[in-house]
């Protein structure tokens, strides 16, 4: 398979990504195919941690509770915002179930270093003005936040493009039962908006 920095479309790259077994191959429990969605000209990308179990089955991002929360969050059907965002994530197939029997497997350093040149391409070839880091690994890989909960609300920048993260969507976290955290949490939606009307999209 040739490597993802050799690829000069975004086609001919979600077309060996789909076919992608490295973390299979060295050793690791994943439980679906790669997982994302997209197409090019989309200048908004939104990058999450892992697929959960939902999305490894369906074979596409953000169809359990947590995508329904994302996307009330964001006050978007899921047509309007699937035409807005590509979804793609640090690791790209569900990786199952935590040992412990309590929600997902956390995906591994090693894992996401063998993913990272898929999103590495599709950073290159999408080009995008606008960036979304969901959750705490996402914003630690791509922004370099040691601590998410402090940046929600932010305004950053990656490269060219205006990054924004937002905490993770999951039914298992309680960071917005906080008040000054849901205030952080609608400062970051207002500002995806922003960015993205300023995109036309």
């Amino acid at each position: 398979m040739p490597s993802p920095a050799r690829h000069r479309s975004l086609a001919a790259l979600q077309r060996d990504c789909r076919v992608c077994r490295a973390c299979a191959e060295a050793g690791f429990p994943i439980a679906s195919a790669p997982v994302f969605e997209g197409r090019a000209g989309q200048r908004a990308l939104l990058i999450g941690q892992a697929p959960g179990a939902v999305e490894g089955v369906e074979g596409r991002p953000w169809r359990g509770r947590a995508g329904c929360t994302l996307r009330r969050w964001l006050d978007l059907d899921e047509d309007s915002f699937s035409r807005r965002f590509y979804c793609t994530s640090v690791t790209r197939c569900y990786p199952g179930k935590s040992p412990s029997g309590r929600g997902d497997r956390l995906p591994s350093s090693r894992e996401a270093e063998l993913c990272r040149a898929w999103l590495d391409a599709e950073l290159r070839l999408l080009r995008p003005r606008l960036v979304v880091t969901v959750g705490g690994l996402a914003a630690r890989r791509l922004l370099g936040l040691e601590r998410l909960s402090g940046h929600v609300g932010e305004r950053l920048s990656l490269g060219a493009a205006v990054a924004i993260p937002l905490p993770h969507p999951s039914g298992a976290s309680a960071w917005t039962n906080d008040p000054a955290n849901r205030e952080r949490l609608e400062r970051a939606t207002a500002l995806i908006h922003a960015e993205l009307h300023r995109l036309g999209a």
